[in-house]
């Protein structure tokens, strides 16, 4: 029977993780940015952000005929590759959430850790949304807000995040290269 792949992250990464979440602890005390980092977690669950953005971009312009399908297609092909695909090659563990309380609701992930799924489809949606809008800093901008809050909640290693906003470029630029 064959072994699944594991492919483990250098020992640097790990320091790099744990740099940062000791430093984003002081943030994680503020009742204001627990809102805000959970709303926008909860929010990137399923992509539900990025089909609502873009459904109202349709409602906004019917001239946009195909586009609510082209997104919801593209995010679907997403994640099928970050979470069936890569994730599967790394099976790296979540940060300890276990000994963490969380003041807020939350869905506890139940893919590996690396890449973040939520960074990779909020890259991906973002430059997709924004071409040729003048909302693109706005969507840029959640997109940062998506995907920084896998740290703020504890899904996600800093590295885990940054790796899936690589994914999620690297997709971008390959649908733009086909086109």
């Amino acid at each position: 029977m064959n072994e699944p792949i594991n492919i483990s992250l250098p020992p640097a990464v790990d320091d790099f993780d744990l740099a940062i979440d000791t430093g984003w602890e002081l943030l994680r005390s503020s009742e204001q940015l627990n809102r805000i980092f959970y709303a926008a977690s909860t929010a990137g669950d399923f992509s539900i952000i990025w089909h609502a953005l873009n459904l109202a971009r349709r409602i906004n312009n019917p001239e946009r005929r195909g586009s609510v399908l082209e997104l919801s297609l593209l995010l679907g092909a997403e994640s099928l590759l970050v979470n069936q695909g890569i994730k599967r090659l790394f099976r790296r563990s979540r940060p300890d959430m276990g000994s963490q309380t969380h003041p807020h609701k939350f869905r506890k992930p139940q893919t590996s850790s690396f890449p973040s799924g939520h960074a990779s489809s909020a890259v991906l949606a973002a430059s997709v949304l924004s071409k040729g809008s003048r909302l693109a800093p706005a969507y840029k901008l959640v997109a940062a807000l998506v995907a920084t809050s896998r740290i703020h909640v504890r899904a996600h290693h800093a590295s885990d995040v940054l790796a899936g906003a690589a994914v999620g470029l690297i997709f971008t630029k390959l649908i733009k290269s086909i086109k």
